[in-house]
């Protein structure tokens, strides 16, 4: 019995680790689009992604929308962190 309560607490830590990875992934993601996103003329327009369509905006509407994501990830991360 001792056996099998061992291998789920380390079948959980390992989910724990893979969601970890994968946030900072997606934050890493989001970091790196700000940041192509600052270097663009404030005038030119990009498309950004919402679910599987594409839509026209403004450089500074995407920007802000990217650094929401990132401020929702990094809270996810946190709680994730305190959990452990």
């Amino acid at each position: 019995m001792a056996n099998s309560s061992s291998s789920f607490s380390t079948a959980a830590a390992t989910s724990m680790a893979d969601s970890t990875q994968s946030l900072i992934k997606q934050v890493r993601s989001h970091e790196v689009s700000i940041a192509e996103l600052s270097a663009l003329y404030p005038s030119r327009t990009v498309y950004q992604k919402n679910g599987n369509i594409f839509f026209r905006t403004s450089v500074q509407h995407a920007t802000a929308s990217e650094k929401k994501q990132l401020d929702t990830l990094k809270a996810k991360l946190q709680k994730l962190n305190l959990a452990k």
